[in-house]
């Protein structure tokens, strides 16, 4: 398993979410993970169609915030 990285967008809405998700995943290697937390209900299905749109694995949990659990592959 690779790195672990967090980011944490809540308080922001679309596109800010969406934006910050891509460049991180940019930034990353094959098997890392990140985990994406927001507030804002639209930004999970954003970031969620933008991590499959990039051939991730993504796994949601949910809370008092939600949390995107993203597998680069």
């Amino acid at each position: 398993m690779g790195e672990r990285h967090i980011l944490d967008v809540c308080g922001e809405v679309c596109p800010i979410p969406v934006v910050k998700t891509k460049a991180m995943l940019d930034k990353m290697k094959k098997g890392d993970i990140l985990e994406v937390i927001v507030d804002y209900p639209p930004s999970k299905e954003n970031v969620k169609r933008l991590a499959e749109h990039e051939g991730c694995k993504v796994e949601i949990e949910e809370g008092e915030k939600i949390k995107l659990i993203i597998q680069k592959c």
